[in-house]
């Protein structure tokens, strides 16, 4: 018989179903950070990653930069920190895409997969905004300037930090790994989400 939930498992699952809608629903307009570079202070992430995977990213407008961010802490205040480094695409095609975040219950392995543009129309984003921890993949950029300053490409940034932009990119055998995504529109064709659980978890990451 299946064991009640203990407060961290209502807490994970919390956190897991509040993963399903940045990928199910238009967010707002991109928040940018402050003098620090980081990523607005009225936003928080939950501290747990999320894997994004694709066949193939062709993006026009793409911008790179450092920033952070934070965790809520306890009773409100600010938690741990997390550097990352910020993606903007103006806009953004994504083929065969896929999403999956997991988080286990006590006992029970749980993975959240949702996926889209798998026939020929792609998955589209508008003001895509991405904060990774890591990017795999072969990229080909067009135009692209290595070495500027950050703020030139987002004013909010650290002054004296590290950027890049290009006109255009592509990315093949996309794999990221995520903190936080927001973006403007983001049209999911043939939308495909699935909570995998117990044996049926195994898997099913989309890396």
């Amino acid at each position: 018989m299946q064991e009640p939930l203990d407060n961290q498992g209502r807490t994970r699952w919390r956190r897991f179903a509040a993963m399903m809608v940045p990928a199910t629903a238009a967010a707002g307009a991109i928040l940018f950070g402050m003098s620090t570079g980081a990523i607005a202070s009225d936003i928080t992430v939950s501290g747990q990653t999320f894997k994004i995977g694709a066949d193939r990213l062709e993006g026009d407008g793409f911008k790179q930069y450092g920033g952070i961010v934070r965790e809520k802490g306890k009773d409100g205040k600010a938690g741990q920190v997390h550097p990352v480094a910020l993606s903007e695409i103006s806009s953004a095609e994504l083929y065969s895409l896929c999403q999956s975040v997991r988080a286990d219950l006590p006992g029970m392995p749980v993975v959240l997969t949702i996926n889209a543009g798998e026939g020929k129309e792609p998955a589209r984003a508008k003001d895509l905004l991405i904060a990774m921890d890591s990017l795999n993949g072969n990229a080909t950029f067009t135009n692209i300037r290595i070495g500027r300053d950050a703020t030139d490409l987002n004013p909010t940034a650290k002054a004296g930090s590290f950027g890049q932009n290009s006109d255009h990119v592509t990315i093949t055998n996309l794999q990221q790994v995520s903190r936080y995504t927001t973006a403007a529109t983001f049209n999911l064709v043939g939308l495909r989400l699935k909570v995998n659980v117990g044996d049926d978890a195994k898997g099913k990451e989309c890396f």
